[in-house]
């Protein structure tokens, strides 16, 4: 087994993070920004009307995710000093992504899911240049990505984005069926599953191997661990973020894996022309990817962990003096995605009468902005209306922890009262209704079809791309109506609010991560 240290001592010259830094301390993991410094950053933000947050969420994209490292951010800076050809600087980051991750080549992408992209592309056009400029029409080219059902989430769009059409499976015997002259590849999102289930990497691999068909696995947000555990039980490429765990730049990704499907897919990619020139990578970004990656096998991660769990042992006791208030520490254990501790706070909710969506809301909506939990992504689906918040520690900087813990000891101590809505509901929605919806440049219609007991709604919501059931509630005049759509990685979460008067009712609706709209209905008269 190579381990770390016998890896670097393969590899003595790392040579970026070796010009940048030594080894990291604890007070380097999470240095102290002078207060001058945050005024600075502030101002950046504050001049546009945004507000600046305490990430107590962790590495989640809506509010910003990762933290560069110094190294990186210094390594991007002399990289933007001079001019290199792109191609060749790619083949020498190539070259020294394999000699530190044991894998036969890597490359740099615009973040994990332009790597999902281009490894769909490699697998679809072999490096063939009129392949690619053919897509994503993909008349007379291997079309079909085989997904297990354990795999499918919202980032399989950069595959499907090809027009690569997907097919799902949940068996050795459906995978062995929907093997055909058309398979391109197999997609896996790595864990559990695709290391010990009926799925696993190894055992698609010993049905796909033999046709030559490629594996490509993501661990998005998974750790670097020599030797690669996805690439030895039979995957062909591993698509990781920079804006994860490797603290990388945020709009970074790695590719690493089979040297000719690798290069095949920068081939695919900006700075090259075609379908994968809006993927662009610049030379700061591909400098700074790689010192990420040279930074990982020098941080301590043992003192790291140490760090961010002294912080959540601090925030946990100044909160536990609270009446009905409990929490627990949990650690990462073995998995290798998102390798973070986390705080869980619960509370007795006949003393403390919040939900933990309302938490997360007088946290994000506080002074300072704190998130934790599913705050920042507008809506989350369905609320979290449990007495409980998570906050992950890793992506917070030095001295925070004082303020998340004071700003929840206020808030728990003394919570703002909740007024529950008793009124009785003057109208029966029962039946169908027309809906139009009012996005930034079109409106859709929708229908809403209801049935109604008291004043809780049940039904559906029929929509452009799919019927998802809905619930609800009108108090009064008043209405609530959620509705969701989650199958196959499908993010559609709305939540309508608004007010009724006689046929007809109009009000605004969060469309979760994709902001707001307006709405309007009338009941559908036969």
């Amino acid at each position: 087994m190579l381990n770390r240290r016998k890896l670097l001592q393969l590899v003595p010259n790392l040579t970026l993070a070796g010009l940048l830094s030594s080894r990291l301390s604890a007070k380097s993991v999470t240095p102290m920004v002078s207060s001058e410094k945050i005024k600075e950053i502030e101002n950046i933000y504050r001049a546009l009307g945004v507000r600046t947050l305490i990430n107590a969420r962790g590495t989640v994209t809506i509010v910003g995710a990762t933290k560069m490292l110094p190294e990186v951010k210094r390594a991007m800076d002399l990289a933007s000093s001079h001019y290199v050809q792109i191609d060749e600087l790619m083949e020498g980051v190539g070259q020294k992504l394999s000699d530190l991750t044991g894998a036969e080549w890597g490359c740099v992408t615009s973040g994990a899911s332009a790597a999902i992209t281009f490894g769909t592309l490699a697998c679809i056009t072999g490096g063939d240049p009129d392949k690619l400029w053919k897509i994503p029409d993909l008349t007379g080219m291997k079309s079909e990505v085989i997904i297990p059902y354990y795999s499918r989430t919202a980032y399989e769009c950069a595959a499907r984005s090809t027009g690569a059409k997907m097919i799902a499976v949940s068996t050795p015997d459906e995978l062995r069926d929907a093997i055909g002259p058309n398979t391109a590849m197999v997609l896996v999102l790595t864990g559990k599953y695709s290391a010990e289930g009926p799925l696993s990497i190894e055992k698609i691999a010993a049905l796909t191997a033999p046709r030559g068909i490629p594996i490509l696995a993501d661990a998005a947000a998974e750790e670097l661990v020599v030797p690669n555990p996805h690439l030895a039980q039979g995957a062909d490429m591993v698509a990781y973020s920079g804006g994860k765990c490797l603290r990388g730049p945020q709009c970074a990704g790695l590719l690493l894996g089979r040297k000719d499907l690798v290069q095949a897919a920068w081939l695919t990619s900006a700075p090259h022309h075609g379908f994968g020139r809006g993927h662009k990578v610049g030379r700061e970004e591909i400098i700074g990817m790689l010192t990420a990656v040279e930074m990982w096998f020098k941080r301590d991660h043992r003192k790291e962990n140490e760090v961010w769990t002294e912080w959540l042992e601090h925030i946990s006791q100044k909160i536990s003096s609270v009446s009905g208030v409990t929490t627990a520490i949990s650690q990462p254990g073995e998995r290798l995605s998102n390798r973070f501790p986390n705080l869980e706070v619960t509370w007795d909710q006949n003393e403390i009468q919040l939900t933990g969506y309302d938490l997360e809301n007088l946290l994000w909506e506080g002074e300072p902005r704190i998130a934790v939990s599913g705050a920042g992504s507008f809506l989350p689906f369905p609320p979290n209306m449990n007495p409980n918040i998570r906050i992950n520690p890793s992506q917070m900087d030095a001295g925070e922890a004082s303020v998340v813990a004071q700003k929840l000891y206020d808030i728990l101590s003394h919570p703002p009262k909740v007024i529950a809505s008793n009124k009785s509901p003057l109208y029966d929605l029962s039946g169908q209704w027309e809906v139009m919806m009012e996005f930034h440049a079109s409106e859709v219609s929708q229908s809403f079809v209801f049935e109604q007991e008291g004043g809780v709604l049940r039904g559906s919501h029929i929509g452009g791309f799919a019927t998802r059931n809905l619930t609800g509630s009108i108090h009064g005049s008043e209405v609530l109506i959620r509705s969701s759509y989650t199958d196959h990685g499908v993010r559609l979460n709305f939540e309508f609010t608004g007010t009724v008067k006689d046929d007809a009712m109009a009000g605004q609706v969060s469309l979760s991560e994709y902001g707001m709209a307006k709405w309007k209905a009338k009941r559908k008269k036969y």
